[in-house]
């Protein structure tokens, strides 16, 4: 769909807004607990009835996924009426409809390798938030060296059968489906990879919470014993999924990035530390040393979220996202670290609890966020593997013997 103008677009954004202010459910105003999170798929139990209302209302305009095709279930608008759509959330102060693997990784790599007969089948259920899908891809042996995966996927005339473990696997416990690199050739490294889709409910699947330094379980090892998988489930040619792993990352990193990586209950950092430190007679925060450094934390986190942005906008101009995700995730985990490390500061004593009487749910909340982010220059590619990339796809430095 071409671009509107203005006019056309003040139209639409009048529409838009009025649609969602009459159909946001009034209850979504309370903040999302952490357990809320609209992941969807056929085992979700839905805490708020209204939050399932609102995934269902913005799924039926494709709006869960606003720019993809209206052939799929997406809700066919251009790079301009998504942007208007976005900004009225913003202001409406909107909950996300739907959380979802599908939407930032799977999808885009599904309508760009996946035949027809596929798109059909799996885009619009990821649309609608009725598949949770989870990623398999690094393995106890294969972490920063991707390419060097082992799960074996061997041909057994009408499917295939694979064997093999992942590790890391993101809510793998939780998931419907996984998207998954396997090995079809092992006379060969990258050439010799191939992405399949599964159903994790398949025979031969197990899965294993890892338990986190945070006290949390997002992570899974995932273990595969002769599981079968129909042959149609092969995305892309065989041994040629080493390209798709490749474009589904730069996704990922993209929506890392973008998102923040989130956690700390949402609390925003100068409010916890004038609240732990006071204020002094200017109302400014009483701490000379700690307020230059929050400013200049402050002044680097606008910078980036411009910088993402710029890059969304970019990618949605050309042919995706490009190597300077690499650079976008790297940056991120930085500063999502940097956070945490200043609220824990600024919170002193409080911000060493665990639990008990002595601490409230938000300070206990950092406590666990800031133990949680120092995984976030490992997960979406090490920030050592992120600045190897940038080096040599960015930059175009060489190695030189």
């Amino acid at each position: 769909m071409a671009d509107f103008g203005a006019t056309e677009l003040d139209t639409f954004r009048a529409e838009t807004r009025a649609w969602l202010e009459a159909n946001y459910p009034p209850s979504l105003h309370a903040p999302m607990g952490e357990d809320e999170a609209p992941w969807g798929g056929r085992d979700m139990v839905w805490k708020n009835a209204d939050a399932k209302l609102w995934l269902d209302r913005m799924a039926q305009r494709g709006w869960t996924a606003p720019t993809w095709p209206k052939a799929y279930g997406g809700g066919g608008l251009s790079k301009a009426e998504a942007k208007v759509l976005e900004q009225e959330l913003r202001r409406l102060k909107a909950r996300p409809a739907l959380v979802s693997f599908g939407i930032w990784m799977l999808g885009p790599v599904l309508l760009e390798y996946a035949t027809e007969d596929q798109k059909q089948r799996f885009i619009p259920p990821i649309v609608r938030g009725e598949i949770r899908w989870c990623q398999g891809y690094s393995e106890p042996g294969a972490g920063s060296d991707l390419a060097s995966l082992q799960t074996k996927c061997e041909d057994q005339g009408d499917h295939y059968l694979i064997n093999g473990q992942k590790v890391w696997t993101s809510y793998a416990d939780q998931a419907d489906w996984i998207f998954c690199l396997v090995r079809t050739d092992t006379a060969k490294k990258h050439e010799g990879i191939s992405f399949v889709l599964f159903d994790m409910a398949s025979s031969g699947v197990e899965a294993r919470p890892i338990r986190l330094i945070s006290g949390s379980s997002p992570f899974c090892e995932t273990f595969f014993d002769d599981v079968k998988v129909p042959k149609d489930q092969l995305v892309g040619k065989l041994n040629g999924g080493w390209d798709i792993a490749k474009r589904l990352l730069q996704y990922e990193r993209q929506n890392i990035s973008a998102s923040g990586f989130g956690g700390g209950g949402g609390l925003d950092l100068v409010d916890v530390a004038k609240k732990e430190i006071g204020v002094d007679a200017q109302g400014r925060l009483d701490d000379g040393d700690l307020r230059a450094r929050i400013s200049a934390h402050r002044m680097d986190t606008h910078a980036f979220m411009l910088t993402v942005r710029r890059a969304e906008q970019e990618s949605k101009a050309g042919h995706g996202p490009s190597a300077a995700t690499s650079i976008i995730k790297y940056a991120a985990a930085k500063l999502n670290q940097e956070r945490y490390e200043l609220m824990v500061e600024a919170m002193g004593l409080q911000g060493l609890g665990w639990e008990g009487e002595g601490f409230d749910k938000d300070e206990l909340a950092v406590t666990r966020g800031w133990l949680r982010s120092k995984g976030n220059s490992i997960e979406g590619g090490t920030s050592e593997v992120n600045l190897n990339v940038v080096a040599k796809r960015v930059l175009g430095l060489l190695d030189h013997q």
